[in-house]
């Protein structure tokens, strides 16, 4: 009783106090790119792709992977970033999301597993740590700076329930783990049997270029494009403003171009009625080739893309809009006013900074007051360095 007491203290005195979260993703799972999709949850048995190591295999079959739907890598380490060197880092993180079916049921078996992952929330019991992953900030629970001595790794893992992922997918509701999936990731399961799922992520990708359509000018070249698109999640992020790399968003699309090719091409696809692409073309101002397109900007293009956007930003331009009504009405007076790239980047920005802030405030009481510090001392050597 007097455990459970002193834990009830502790949280309460770990969500109050607010500071920032750390290095979020540095990584070393695998080289392995863009959105090709393993068979380790499924076919544990199966002979792993060729840069999926074994103690990358090792890492994952320790958690309770019957209930885990999607689970995918993410971060500096699983994709190349301008500025970190994979191979030279002896200080790895891999970075994980488990996409869990039953949010109870996940962490009821990893405490039993893993008591050592989670902070002294644990005493509070499953029932608890599922509430607080499904009922607050971005509906994710991560565990931050989990030592796996026997693999000589670390990791950070987050679990987020299917149902909270497909809506953040579909409607943007907290642009948190959609924005995530906007980038390259290292998928760790075949999605082939769960079509809703894999209709979430490939309906996030079509939102994501359609937002990015509207920001951009007539004619851009692919790294406008994808630096368009990154930097969704971003430029809204309160971590930008102090603990994040100002070039962040370049520094993930410079060196993964065919990442992004090969994500966002059947997207393009969708999309060639508005959007044409010039395989040989020149970057303006200069000789030097380049990849780039010609988007139709007339009336009705700009209506359609606004009209196929997610609820949630829906609902933040018909706030920030200048006009009252309804949202076609609303569409109406943005499909001819010249301020329509600020009022959706606000929109945008509106919505990553809600749910960047209440889930940083989150993940204090998750990783607990030793490990957030370290975390945040992390971020900002990283930063700074």
């Amino acid at each position: 009783m007097i455990q459970k007491k002193q834990a009830k203290y502790y949280v309460y005195i770990m969500v109050i106090i607010c500071q920032l979260p750390a290095l979020k993703f540095i990584a070393e799972l695998s080289t392995f790119g863009g959105r090709q999709l393993l068979h380790l949850l499924r076919c544990p048995t199966e002979n792993p792709q060729p840069n999926i190591g074994p103690n990358e295999t090792r890492t994952v079959t320790r958690f309770p992977i019957g209930n885990v739907s999607y689970m995918f890598a993410y971060g500096s380490g699983v994709k190349q970033q301008v500025g970190y060197d994979q191979k030279k880092s002896t200080n790895n993180v891999i970075d994980l999301i488990f996409c869990v079916r039953d949010s109870l049921g996940f962490h009821a078996e990893n405490v039993y597993r893993h008591a050592s992952h989670y902070s002294a929330m644990r005493f509070m019991g499953p029932n608890l740590l599922a509430r607080y992953q499904d009922d607050l900030g971005a509906r994710v629970y991560f565990n931050t700076l989990v030592p796996l001595q026997d693999l000589g790794i670390t990791i950070k893992y987050g679990v987020v329930h299917e149902d909270n992922l497909v809506d953040d997918l579909i409607n943007w509701r907290y642009l948190y783990l959609a924005g995530r999936l906007q980038k390259p990731v290292t998928g760790l399961v075949n999605l082939s049997d769960n079509p809703r799922l894999q209709s979430a992520i490939d309906r996030n990708l079509l939102s994501a270029c359609e937002t990015a359509l509207l920001l951009l000018p007539e004619k851009f070249t692919a790294y406008q494009l994808f630096h368009a698109i990154a930097g969704l999640s971003y430029k809204g992020d309160f971590r930008m403003i102090f603990g994040e790399n100002k070039q962040k968003v370049h520094n993930i699309v410079a060196p993964q171009m065919a990442d992004f090719f090969a994500l966002y091409q059947p997207t393009m696809k969708q999309l060639a009625e508005y959007v044409a692409v010039n395989m040989h073309g020149e970057e303006p101002g200069s000789l030097k080739p380049s990849i780039t397109f010609e988007q139709d900007k007339s009336r009705a293009a700009t209506r359609f893309h606004l009209r196929h956007l997610p609820q949630e930003l829906r609902r933040r331009l018909q706030k920030n809009a200048a006009c009252r009504g309804d949202y076609c009405e609303v569409v109406e007076h943005l499909c001819i006013t010249p301020l329509l790239p600020k009022i959706v980047q606000v929109s945008v920005n509106d919505i990553v900074w809600r749910s960047s802030i209440s889930q940083s405030i989150k993940n204090i009481a998750t990783a607990g007051i030793f490990k957030s510090l370290q975390y945040s001392y992390r971020k900002a050597k990283k930063t700074f360095a």
